[in-house]
């Protein structure tokens, strides 16, 4: 059975980024399905799979990364009104089976991401 993870790196700082809070979502006819609302620990990751065994299915998800709340707490320099506030990545699961790892790497200014394994 496939899973799905997570690992936040706080480039601006160049440590794992502790406690960004991470929601996600399945994406179906209706709209945004709330599955799981997490934040990162020490290491960045969270503490189990966001999806794994039978509630990991194939279809389309959203993430959201609340990292200017994040900088803000690490006292890292946000302004008012940050040009980051939350970062949303929607992709897509087609074998349910693989082990689906989306990474995300993210300074006040930048981000980036990519399908892990």
């Amino acid at each position: 059975m496939g899973k799905l993870t997570t690992h936040v790196l706080d480039t601006a700082n160049g440590v794992p980024a502790a406690g960004v809070k991470i929601s996600l979502y399945r994406i179906d006819d209706d709209g945004l399905k709330p599955l799981l609302s997490t934040s990162t620990n020490q290491d960045g990751r969270t503490q189990k799979p966001l999806l794994e065994n039978d509630a990991f299915r194939s279809g389309q998800y959203q993430l959201v990364f609340s990292t200017a709340a994040y900088f803000r707490h690490c006292n890292t320099p946000v302004d008012p009104i940050p040009f980051l506030d939350e970062i949303v990545i929607r992709f897509g699961i087609s074998d349910h089976n693989q082990h689906f790892h989306v990474p995300l790497l993210v300074s006040p200014y930048s981000y980036s991401t990519y399908r892990g394994s």
